[in-house]
């Protein structure tokens, strides 16, 4: 595997090593040993999977502490753009975005460390799929407004398809507080 180390601390995207002939495809997309050699989580205890239509944008979600979780996200068919927002207080890099393009016919993995927002658009009718470093926790959930102007995230896609409580989320300086209060 391959790592790509971005400009925000812990946010990598990871490209695994691909094996392909006439008959097909394969490739380890987690790989404990591995994982630990990288310095990457290997406690993962929930995987979930989603289908979105295209156009589709679900987030931008995150758990409070105690329940955050780190995510490692792939497309299994189809492909988007998976944002992360830096929600750590006291990183230096607090509010900022990343987008990773990940695809299925790249296998490109990003892990999503804890104190992250979380969202994608779905650029294709696309199968996602995740594990998470913690389990879903309903009284933890929150979330950030997706289309916030102050986080400025240019979501690839016209005339978005998103939740009815998506789109009631609170936006970024709202929330500043909370998300504070929650990661002391």
């Amino acid at each position: 595997m391959q790592i790509r180390e971005t400009s925000i601390s812990g946010l990598v995207e990871i490209f695994p090593r691909v094996f392909e002939d006439e008959r097909g495809f394969f490739f380890e997309s987690y790989n404990e040993q591995l994982f630990k050699k990288l310095n990457l989580p290997t406690n993962f205890v929930q995987d979930n999977q989603s289908f979105s239509r295209k156009g589709v944008v679900r987030g931008l979600h995150f758990q409070k502490s105690p329940f955050s979780q780190g995510k490692l996200v792939r497309v299994i068919s189809g492909r988007v753009l998976d944002v992360a927002v830096d929600i750590r207080p006291d990183s230096p890099t607090f509010g900022q975005h990343e987008i990773f393009e990940l695809r299925s016919d790249t296998h490109n993995i990003a892990y999503i460390p804890e104190g992250f927002a979380h969202g994608f658009a779905a650029l294709e009718d696309t199968i996602f799929s995740y594990k998470c470093t913690n389990v879903y926790n309903k009284e933890s959930e929150s979330g950030i407004l997706w289309n916030d102007p102050d986080l400025g995230i240019n979501w690839g896609v016209e005339n978005p398809i998103v939740s009815e409580k998506d789109v009631i989320l609170p936006d970024f300086k709202t929330i500043i507080a909370e998300i504070k209060a929650s990661y002391k």
